[in-house]
């Protein structure tokens, strides 16, 4: 008696392969010769394979790649490290870095011009409640004008503020009219809040606050997703502020709305080579740091909402000095 031969795997179609009329096994153990039709049936079902391993490469590879784009992306933005997350609440952290030579080339000023160097975000300077407060001076001092791109300025002590594609200075265009829009408490927190981190930066780099001097530009910001307009507009760009400014030693920024809440993008990075750090904006944060080369950073892009922030910068030079906005 002849040994009986095992069924061929069912195919991808749930059709035999190797049973069934015309194939296979004939009666008596004798076997019989393929029809065409079944040729041509194994001959399709090897090409619908064949299709379908190619579409599988295709589809893994196409994977593949676009893992390796985003985890090139992701290295491009260049965002290693979060200094300080949002809802983290930090009391006081510095990091020391050593300064660039952008300080030898200008006077120095014992006691004041920077010999250590760094970076340094807090939370415990300034509260949330008064943030919210100084976020109100700035909508409504905004609220005037406004640029035609994606940021604008208003600086309460030249009195520069944005208007469409230029600036107007903010008390002679409005004259009388600022006295219903600002008040003298406003200024008086303005003043408080500038004089608490301008201590604050002092004793993290270990020199009198005295020495220390306001300088321009110090102003107010708000920032959206509206296409920019002009070069004022293009604020993500990487700089050095003693480089684009010339005045500033040390360089402050309070936040005054909330990253992924607020507005989505907009973080401050700073780009050190190979390993950039980044800190996520929120209400009352203070970051501070050394205005040389050595703090080399840009603001992302802002994708969706609105960023409001101020920019506090002091000098150790005292011609380059100001003083704090008054009310007229």
């Amino acid at each position: 008696m002849a040994p009986q031969r095992r069924a061929a795997p069912r195919g991808p179609e749930g059709g035999g392969t190797g049973t069934g009329a015309g194939a296979g096994q004939g009666r008596g153990g004798r076997r019989r010769h393929s029809s065409p039709s079944a040729k041509r049936s194994r001959g399709q079902q090897e090409s619908r394979w064949r299709w379908l391993r190619a579409a599988f490469l295709l589809l893994t590879t196409a994977a593949i790649g676009a893992l390796l784009s985003w985890r090139y992306l992701g290295a491009e933005d260049g965002v290693t490290e979060v200094l300080a997350r949002r809802r983290e609440n930090l009391q006081d952290k510095f990091i020391e870095i050593p300064c660039s030579e952008d300080y030898d080339s200008q006077k120095r000023f014992e006691g004041c011009t920077p010999r250590k160097c760094g970076r340094g975000v807090t939370d415990a300077v300034i509260t949330r409640e008064e943030a919210e407060r100084i976020r109100r001076i700035a909508e409504r001092g905004l609220s005037l004008g406004g640029s035609d791109g994606g940021a604008s300025i208003l600086d309460l002590h030249s009195g520069a503020l944005s208007l469409g594609k230029h600036f107007v200075n903010l008390y002679r265009y409005f004259g009388d009219k600022i006295q219903d829009i600002f008040t003298e408490e406003d200024f008086a927190l303005y003043r408080d809040v500038r004089q608490r981190i301008q201590q604050r930066i002092a004793q993290a780099f270990g020199i009198n606050s005295s020495s220390m001097y306001l300088t321009k530009p110090t102003f107010f910001s708000r920032i959206n997703n509206t296409e920019a307009k002009t070069t004022h507009d293009e604020y993500w760009h990487p700089h050095v502020d003693k480089v684009t400014y010339g005045s500033f030693d040390y360089t402050s920024l309070l936040y005054l709305s909330d990253y992924s809440e607020d507005f989505g993008g907009g973080r401050f990075v700073f780009m050190d080579a190979g390993s950039n750090k980044t800190i996520e904006p929120q209400a009352g944060r203070v970051s501070f740091f050394t205005s040389g080369s050595e703090n080399l950073h840009r603001v992302e892009k802002v994708h969706w909402g609105t960023r409001y922030a101020i920019t506090i910068s002091f000098t150790c030079n005292p011609d380059h000095g100001i003083g704090d906005p008054v009310l007229t």
